[in-house]
């Protein structure tokens, strides 16, 4: 059975299910359109030329319509909205399948975790609409639904647009993009840091009723009206509103749900690593699974998996991380400005560790919004200037943490817990003899993706020379992207994106592409 999913609207993407396994999952915003974009005649056309026969199932997530009245198949919310029935497909027939935006959370995240037999799973929904727990029994349907917080994602972006003097006071909706900026400012202070005034506004901002429009204007008495996203009453207002929203939910689920079954997490807060680690820590699930495209990114999937579910009764999927396209070699590096040559791990090693940025391109994208060592800049983690630079390449704030990827075999000895991450979902604490400044945040953190040869053996291939010249497989490792943009996809994009950022370094695949020395 072949699914052929779509995610409509923002951080649209289309994902091809074939008999249980995920082939591809083509997300817009790669191949540098532009970041949230919505599916678009290129994505379509890309998975016209990659599969290769019509689909048994078509299966569109539902959506709202916004100011128009009715909305997109099955619709934003319902646990139990969801509709299939027969039509046709360029001549095909087929099955016409529909869910809500809310259930292809809850699916993803159940069909993409480990497989096992569980009387009860817990399902945490937590994105920029929705935010609640879904008790489900073992034939995957939701016994019980505990509403939390709405907008809670939203929440997390409207404080940054309140404190920045460059955001409307009305009429805008919070930006997307901005949670993740929260989040790292979230780690400048501490919650305790929050004087009377600016716990005052973060009661009010958790206790209204949407940010959809951003109410800014009715904010505009509070300390952190127009602070300055930098400012210091922004950075303790980030800490203490990322603890409230936690413990608003922690409390909830030690309440009303059963202690020992596993959690699965899915929306875009599933993306806030601080968050991912403290319900590792809570102790009052057996396991806490994330995917590594929680976010709208994975929301095809999920409702493929739905519909999946609809025809079979069960879930599971096997994936992998790197289920997006190929590389498209659509031109080649001019040999007047770059020189060829076959990847030589070890000298490239001894590159980077003179303080080169290489541009890493290996095999098919990530799926999800990290960058996981396909489409990656990879850079030595020792030097503290090395995240500026990165930041500065990037055209990013320079207050934003640079991340490392890490041989599973090194792990223990730079951070405090050995657990694998391959996909970057969870903080840990830098050991203070590790020396890797560049990717120490200012709490003494770090988001580490692990790396074994299992997951990546082109990556653990280069991380084990790397451990030869300088005594451990770490290095830098940030997403390869114009700002702004999905990841990098093509060759043509490519060659720009170094020449006009000065990055004197290219592999892909097996070939290294070294910048000629310009004449002065």
């Amino acid at each position: 059975m072949l699914i052929f999913a779509l995610k409509p609207s923002h951080d649209g993407s289309i994902a091809v299910i074939r008999d249980r396994t995920l082939v591809y999952s083509v997300e817009a915003e790669k191949d540098s359109f532009r970041r949230f974009s919505s599916v678009n005649v290129q994505t379509i056309l890309d998975m016209a030329q990659h599969v290769d026969q019509l689909p048994d199932v078509v299966a569109l997530g539902g959506w709202n319509r916004g100011a128009m009245r009715g909305s997109i198949g099955a619709g934003y919310h319902g646990i139990d909205a969801l509709t299939r029935r027969p039509t046709r497909f360029f001549g095909k027939e087929v099955t016409f399948f529909s869910s809500s935006h809310e259930r292809s959370h809850l699916m993803m995240a159940l069909g993409m975790a480990p497989r096992g037999e569980h009387p009860l799973q817990t399902v945490l929904v937590w994105e920029g609409a929705t935010g609640a727990f879904y008790l489900v029994n073992e034939h995957f349907e939701v016994v019980k639904h505990i509403p939390v917080l709405t907008e809670p994602g939203s929440r997390f972006s409207f404080l940054f647009a309140l404190a920045d003097p460059t955001f409307p006071d009305q009429g805008a909706p919070p930006r997307l993009s901005d949670a993740g900026k929260l989040m790292a400012l979230a780690a400048y202070a501490d919650a305790q840091d929050a004087d009377a005034d600016i716990t005052s506004a973060i009661d009010r901002l958790l206790k209204i009723d949407t940010v959809y429009p951003a109410p800014k204007k009715e904010f505009r008495d509070s300390v952190l009206y127009n602070a300055g996203v930098e400012s210091q009453e922004t950075k303790a207002a980030a800490a203490l509103l990322s603890r409230r929203i936690f413990e608003c939910f922690a409390d909830v689920a030690r309440e009303q749900l059963p202690s020992g079954a596993p959690l699965r997490i899915s929306g875009g807060c599933g993306l806030n690593c601080d968050w991912n680690a403290a319900w590792a820590d809570l102790g009052h699930f057996s396991s806490v699974f994330v995917p590594p495209c929680t976010n709208d990114s994975g929301s095809a999937i999920g409702t493929g998996i739905d519909a999946l579910t609809a025809m079979t009764g069960a879930p599971f999927i096997d994936w992998d991380v790197y289920s997006g396209l190929d590389f498209v070699h659509d031109t080649q590096p001019s040999p007047d400005r770059w020189e060829r040559a076959p990847l030589d791990r070890r000298a490239l090693a001894r590159t980077l560790a003179q303080g080169h940025v290489v541009a890493w391109v290996q095999g098919r994208w990530e799926i999800g919004p990290r960058a996981l060592g396909n489409r990656s800049l990879l850079a030595e983690p020792f030097r503290p200037e090395t995240k500026d630079l990165l930041n500065s390449i990037k055209q990013r704030e320079g207050y934003r943490p640079i991340a490392p990827c890490c041989r599973v075999e090194d792990v223990d000895k730079l951070f405090d817990r050995a657990f694998e991450d391959p996909h970057m979902l969870y903080f840990r604490r830098v050991r203070p003899s590790s020396g890797i400044a560049a990717v120490t945040h200012v709490d003494g953190s770090a988001r580490v993706q692990t790396v074994s040869r299992r997951d990546n053996q082109e990556l653990h291939e280069l991380l084990s020379a790397v451990a030869d010249e300088q005594g451990a497989g770490v290095l830098c490792n940030t997403s390869l992207n114009f700002n702004g943009h999905g990841f990098i996809n093509r060759m043509s994009d490519l060659i720009h994106y170094c020449e006009i950022r000065g990055i004197p370094d290219m592999v892909v695949g097996n070939l290294w592409y070294r910048a000629r020395p310009r004449a002065s």
